[in-house]
């Protein structure tokens, strides 16, 4: 099994920053693409950003310049820079990994949610 464990949500006003980070562990044998995705109340849940193994990014339109993704693969975690927070950036929080197994085969795995919740 696979945990992700995610910290680092909050209360902010807007133009403030929050960091975010998501840490895996469990029957780890590789980590394709990791991402963060959110959910706001009565909207379906929307990618973020995400970033391969590579280092590859990709980001949400409505984020772009303003958040920054970033992994370190030797300790399996992932993290959001968020900047120039808006009141439309409050969201459940979703960390997301696509795991190859030690026991074979891959799936992918979310964690529990972190609350953003911006200020106007």
């Amino acid at each position: 099994q696979v945990q992700l464990v995610e910290s680092g949500g909050g209360l902010v006003q807007a133009g403030g920053s929050l960091r975010l980070s998501c840490a895996a562990s469990g029957s780890i044998f590789s980590i394709n693409a990791m991402g963060w995705y959110r959910q706001a109340p009565g909207k379906q849940r929307e990618l973020v950003a995400s970033v391969n193994s590579g280092g590859s990014t990709n980001y949400a339109d409505s984020v772009k310049g303003r958040f920054t993704i970033s992994r370190d693969n030797a300790e399996n975690t992932v993290s959001l820079q968020m900047n120039s927070l808006k009141p439309e950036d409050t969201a459940v929080y979703y960390c997301k990994a696509d795991v190859g197994m030690v026991v074979g085969g891959e799936y992918d795995y979310w964690g529990q949610g972190t609350q953003v919740t911006v200020s106007s």
